[in-house]
């Protein structure tokens, strides 16, 4: 057996007795509220499966009427997030759409979008220290490093990527645990504080724009990059549009509600774009999610059996022949960035917010 092959079994009678439980228990109490303005008014946005890692399950998406928040419910719990969380960065989520998926989501963290972002703060402030929060093995760092020479930047994870990020010299300091729990030993230390794509992940994200609060001097400066859940695409693909991320994605947020917020919280909104925050992947993304929910299973330790050699072989084949329509999809995705970009099909929206001297309305 290949060593993949050897983890998908080591791991699969574990899997298989978590699994004989069932996946209700993981998953809170359904609300019967908006978690971001309180209001009854709900409706169900989306209701589906796991579609990327196909972990048995399903998940529901309601969206307030009232103020348009969109959030996960009834909502993970930790046992539930610890679950569907497992063995997705490892590479252990084989398949060749999981694959897909990852080397599309490399978009999000190219150099030349990390150098833009960190361009965003230069008419704004030359930061003495940054720390990028949820930065992984610190690529945006590193890149960002090339904007702001002469800042120090610092990284914060849950995972030990961090400190293979530190080790690499990509950040001068890593701090490892959650921003809500490691806020107030970092109080007062940073110019600068940058969230990419990891609000929609956080299960309560004002907690959160607190914690960065706390964290920022005043006068220092907060980057939040998020997925659009006004995106024009979540309408067109459905359940496919990739930003919906389920069972990942806890909350997406308007941008108007993002920014009255930060407000409420003591920040004035500086900057807002869409334009740079969006990554051309709906249709290629969408695709991958799709051919991943038709074709033959991939082997994985959730799965009651392996796939045949049959099962195996028919699904390299289909796969090959799907290629023209993926690379399809690819060039179609770049040749309407420059459109999608500049209308209300961005995926993605950035805000740039400065902390105020003082107190919040929140304190």
């Amino acid at each position: 057996m290949t060593p993949t092959t050897e983890a998908v079994a080591q791991r699969r009678p574990a899997y298989l007795t978590e699994l004989a439980q069932g996946t209700d228990r993981f998953h809170e109490p359904r609300r019967t509220d908006c978690p971001w303005c309180g209001s009854t008014r709900l409706r169900t946005r989306l209701r589906t499966t796991d579609l990327l890692q196909h972990k048995p399950g399903t998940f529901v998406v309601d969206q307030c009427r009232a103020c348009s928040h969109t959030f996960q419910n009834p909502r993970l719990n930790r046992e539930g997030l610890d679950f569907y969380y497992r063995d997705f960065y490892d590479g252990l989520n084989a398949g060749h759409c999981a694959r897909l998926l990852e080397a599309e989501d490399s978009a999000r963290h190219s150099a030349r979008r990390h150098r833009a972002a960190a361009r965003a703060l230069l008419p704004l402030i030359e930061p003495e220290s940054w720390l990028d929060v949820a930065t992984g093995q610190g690529h945006f760092p590193a890149a960002a490093k090339e904007i702001h020479p002469y800042t120090a930047f610092d990284g914060l994870d849950t995972g030990a990527a961090v400190e293979e990020a530190r080790r690499a010299g990509r950040i001068e300091e890593a701090h490892r645990g959650t921003l809500t729990e490691l806020a107030p030993a970092l109080a007062g230390r940073y110019d600068a504080l940058s969230m990419f794509h990891h609000l929609e992940h956080a299960t309560d994200p004002r907690e959160e724009l607190k914690a960065a609060r706390t964290v920022l001097r005043p006068g220092g400066h907060l980057v939040v990059e998020v997925p659009d859940p006004e995106s024009r695409y979540a309408k067109l693909l459905g359940k496919w549009w990739v930003s919906y991320f389920q069972p990942q994605h806890l909350h997406l947020i308007p941008m108007d509600n993002l920014r009255r917020e930060l407000e409420r919280l003591g920040y004035t909104v500086v900057a807002t774009d869409r334009r740079e925050a969006h990554v051309p992947l709906d249709l290629t993304a969408g695709l991958a999610l799709f051919l991943g929910h038709w074709l033959p299973r991939a082997d994985a330790p959730w799965r009651r059996k392996a796939p045949t050699p049959l099962q195996r072989r028919l699904r390299t084949a289909l796969i090959y022949a799907a290629v023209p329509l993926v690379a399809a999809a690819y060039a179609a995705d770049r040749l309407l960035a420059p459109l999608a970009a500049r209308t209300r099909f961005a995926n993605a929206y950035r805000i740039v917010a400065r902390r105020n001297p003082g107190k919040s309305t929140a304190d």
